[in-house]
């Protein structure tokens, strides 16, 4: 399945408490799992007003209907191509 990065405006993202951190965590992992297996969350970054979230998914729509039932906002989403790493240079 195709790998996507999702960005999301979230303004205060990064004085989130790791108690909210944890609930929006649970609420995503909860639509996720109503879902099913066409839709995985990986990880995500959080910085000062934004998220960044790794997905796979087999399509966008997968990814836009996830932040709509979850009420996150999915502001950018790209398909990820390629990796690359300090070993890629070697």
């Amino acid at each position: 399945m195709p790998k996507y990065i999702i960005e999301r405006d979230i303004p205060g993202a990064g004085k989130l408490t790791p108690t909210e951190l944890q609930g929006i965590a649970q609420k995503s992992c909860c639509i996720l799992h109503e879902m099913g297996p066409s839709i995985q969350w990986l990880h995500s970054y959080v910085t000062g007003d934004k998220v960044y979230c790794i997905y796979i998914a087999d399509s966008e729509q997968a990814i836009r209907d996830h932040a709509e039932k979850g009420g996150f906002p999915a502001n950018r989403i790209e398909q990820i191509t390629s990796i690359i790493d300090p070993t890629t240079g070697d």
